[in-house]
């Protein structure tokens, strides 16, 4: 296990103003911690993209390219099957209670990004460096904006600008699993469901009607809902349908006229967003439903000889993915895709994010079994 006080840092400063550098030849922590060093809040990824391209550019073995502040790096060695890494460079904001720079404490690193995700990316930057020969062809996808609107995203705007860089027979988004290996994902979609009244004084109720209290249906019947959970290539995913918003009145002493609630949908990737909604519209039969934002899930592709290879070369749990990953930006391109990756997803984004560093090392071991 490194150590806290090692001089081995592989952050430097030539000069006060310097770029920061990345060491690639560090062990994995010690570069995971100088990756989460670098601060790089979505949208403001540049020096961390910079620090990996000018690492990256050093590799002869790589082609590299950069799009925004995505970074792309492959090999091009002629084999039959071609892989994709990939991870995203963004954190969430830091908040008020100081968590850069990292710190090691009792055998794990604490920090903004250390579940979330640059554990992960830390873990494809050792591998571009150490697996010049790979079984397989290689793609490194280091994408900006994932933690904000879907319009920013790197691989959203590459899967738009320059899909030739997402092919492959198979991907791995590095996101937090716990080490687990976590099969596609579900989809997600939010609905308004809008009740309509009469608007009038509040002290003479009965000159109006209230669209308030007539939201109640609504809430009766995600009461008495029954999620399901589907099977799907072998993996149960847990359905949910939720309220997560309510927004109704004007003011006061004024019986309101309209009432929103907004309901949130996790459904099983076997079906799609036109079926989901289908279902939605079902439960709330009678009432005016509206959509508002979607997006689909991914199917497992388990089955498949890629992804079984990468199992048996891992050895380590397999799970569903119950939320929405960048998994599905692969698979609506026919690409089939897992998440495996270090840290505890229930860490990422709070103010004591931290990981067990023998999660680093374990998943750079089992992507090199697998790639080396």
């Amino acid at each position: 296990m490194p150590s806290t006080s090692s001089s081995a840092d592989p952050t430097t400063h030539a000069a006060s103003d310097a770029s920061p550098v990345l060491d690639l030849s560090a062990d994995v922590t010690t570069l995971t911690a100088a990756v989460c060093d670098i601060e790089s809040v979505s949208q403001g990824e540049a020096a961390l993209a910079d620090a990996i391209e000018a690492a990256l550019s050093q590799l002869s073995h790589l082609e590299v390219t950069r799009h925004g502040n995505t970074v792309v790096a492959r090999t091009s060695l002629g084999h039959s099957e071609r892989v994709v890494l990939a991870g995203h460079i963004d954190t969430v904001p830091l908040t008020s209670v100081p968590n850069l720079p990292t710190r090691q404490v009792d055998g794990e690193l604490w920090g903004r990004g250390t579940v979330d995700m640059k554990g992960g990316v830390a873990v494809m930057l050792r591998i571009a460096a150490e697996v010049a020969e790979p079984t397989r062809d290689l793609t490194f996808l280091f994408y900006e904006c994932e933690e904000i609107e879907g319009q920013y995203n790197g691989l959203a705007i590459l899967a738009e600008t320059d899909p030739d860089l997402l092919a492959g027979d198979f991907a791995v988004l590095l996101e937090p699993t716990n080490g687990a290996i976590e099969g596609g994902c579900k989809g997600t979609l939010r609905v308004e469901i809008v009740t309509k009244g009469i608007a009038s004084h509040s002290a003479r109720p009965w000159k109006g009607h209230n669209a308030i209290h007539d939201a109640a249906a609504v809430l009766s019947r995600l009461t008495a809902y029954e999620a399901e959970t589907i099977t799907v290539d072998g993996l149960d995913y847990h359905e949910a349908l939720q309220a997560v918003g309510i927004a109704g009145g004007i003011a006061g002493n004024v019986v309101p006229d309209r009432c929103t609630v907004t309901v949130n949908y996790r459904y099983a990737p076997d079906k799609d967003t036109e079926e989901a909604l289908a279902h939605v519209r079902r439960v709330f039969e009678g009432f005016d439903v509206t959509l508002t934002d979607a997006a689909d899930g991914a199917r497992p592709g388990l089955h498949l000889p890629a992804a079984q290879a990468f199992i048996d070369a891992l050895g380590v749990e397999v799970n569903p993915k119950e939320g929405w990953t960048d998994v599905a930006r692969f698979s609506a391109l026919g690409i089939p895709a897992v998440n495996y990756g270090p840290g505890d997803p229930n860490l990422a984004h709070m103010d004591d994010e931290r990981c067990p560093t023998h999660q680093y090392v374990d998943a750079e071991a089992a992507l090199l079994r697998w790639l080396g």
